[in-house]
């Protein structure tokens, strides 16, 4: 069973008003991976370190110059078929949410787990985040770099 909208709907808002597309079906989820440059796929939670760490960690990293071309996000409870469609692109990788994954062309690039927000801090994640985004989110010819890291 989802959770009810009313519910979710604030936090669903703490990455829209960032930008963030929500995707609320499979299909809307594989158009965002059809989408050039970096995908950030965002699976959304309920939980206390998703209020608390993970969103604010998203918005503050998003202030940084290198940024993903795309926001986008899911709700875990909420967005079942979505959040199902988009944890198959995260491959390797175990369910998990709230998780942060960068992709390009659908292909994992860099994720970040529930077990690496919970023991963090907001600002702890946006380090991570902006580390990554310095890597992976610059131009194509300034970065050859695409493997997947943990």
């Amino acid at each position: 069973m989802a959770y009810p909208e009313f519910l979710v709907a604030p936090m669903r808002e703490e990455l829209t008003v960032l930008g963030a597309r929500e995707c609320r079906t499979a299909a809307e989820v594989d158009e965002v991976m059809k989408l050039p440059g970096v995908t950030m796929m965002v699976v959304n939670s309920v939980c206390g370190c998703a209020a608390g760490k993970a969103r604010p960690g998203i918005a503050l990293a998003l202030r940084h110059q290198n940024r993903p071309d795309n926001l986008a996000t899911v709700f875990a409870g909420a967005d079942i078929e979505a959040t199902a469609r988009a944890r198959e692109y995260f491959t390797g990788f175990p369910p998990s949410s709230p998780s942060i994954a960068l992709l390009r062309d659908g292909r994992l690039l860099y994720m970040v787990e529930r077990r690496d927000i919970e023991s963090r801090s907001a600002e702890a994640i946006a380090d991570l985040l902006t580390m990554a985004f310095d890597r992976y989110c610059v131009p194509a010819d300034a970065s050859a770099d695409t493997s997947a890291s943990d």
